[in-house]
């Protein structure tokens, strides 16, 4: 095993597997660059340290191909891996913007809940927890909920107040009868 064989493994594993760490449990390695004081800079938004793992990733990749598929000498290669660092980049820039996209920027309190409905997922046992889907916000939460009287799964609940963390429901026959309200189930 060569030098270069050395270098670009270890730049494909460690840039690689960072990469998959900071894909899996988000940022983890943000903190990594700006001990080089890189501040706030970005690119649109994304963070540079994943774009950074992916170039070292595709670097080692391309540096690798270069020498053992192409049969060029090291100088070469490192140029190769260089191109391929350069699209990697790229393509990981591509696919954090798009995630960073998809991410909500709304934030919401639980008592903005109350008025909505949702549908139980787990049945709430008189006086206990159970559990409600509920799409607010633009998505789809599935929270604790207690409610005065036993409701079962898959029924049509109304938020009406906050018990700490949890929802209060109630069935919309409840509702209707002690609020006048009507159902909008």
């Amino acid at each position: 095993m060569s030098t270069a064989d050395l270098v670009f493994g270890a730049c494909l594993v460690l840039g690689g597997g960072l990469l998959l760490l900071t894909l899996i449990f988000d940022d983890i390695c943000g903190g990594l660059l700006n001990v080089v004081h890189l501040g706030g800079v970005d690119f649109g938004g994304v963070s540079p340290t994943p774009v950074v793992l992916g170039f070292l990733a595709m670097f080692g990749i391309g540096g690798l191909f270069g020498v053992h598929s192409l049969g060029v000498g090291t100088g070469l290669a490192t140029l190769i891996g260089a191109g391929a660092g350069i699209v990697g980049g790229g393509v990981v820039l591509g696919a954090f913007k798009v995630l960073a996209g998809a991410e909500s920027t709304e934030s919401f309190s639980l008592q903005e809940m109350v008025g909505s409905s949702g549908r139980v997922s787990v049945g709430i046992p008189a006086n206990r927890y159970g559990r409600v889907l509920i799409s607010f916000a633009g998505a789809s939460h599935n929270m604790g909920a207690t409610a005065d009287t036993e409701i079962p799964a898959g029924r049509i609940v109304n938020v009406v107040g906050i018990a700490g963390s949890n929802l209060v429901v109630e069935s919309p026959s409840v509702t209707s009868s002690t609020q006048g309200a009507p159902s909008d189930a």
